[in-house]
């Protein structure tokens, strides 16, 4: 994935909009829209810092999709399930979490 759709897929996730993410790292306004728009470019080193400091991702995961937390030794599987379980509630997540502690009980 590409930086814009990584930006637009964080935006939707947390509920913040473009104008907010602006006031929040001090990008303007337009400068967001062009890393949204079709063809924008990516974002300098420092702007994508600042961004993935509001979004609370790293710039890794802005820039290529993958997260450098993630240990390497995670079973590709479990990888993809990643970002599916980051879209869930709480309530969801705890559910979880019960049906994993189950099943490592049997």
């Amino acid at each position: 994935m590409r930086f814009k759709e990584l930006l637009k897929d964080e935006l939707t996730y947390k509920g913040i909009q473009t104008k907010e993410l602006a006031a929040k790292t001090g990008i303007s306004l337009s400068t967001l829209n062009h890393y949204l728009a079709q063809n924008g470019n990516a974002p300098s080193a420092e702007n994508a810092y600042k961004i993935a400091q509001v979004l609370g991702v790293s710039v890794e995961y802005l820039m290529t999709g993958k997260n450098a937390d993630i240990s390497t030794d995670i079973k590709q599987q479990v990888k993809e399930l990643i970002p599916e379980l980051n879209y869930l509630d709480e309530k969801d997540l705890s559910l979880i979490k019960e049906i994993i502690a189950r099943l490592k009980k049997e």
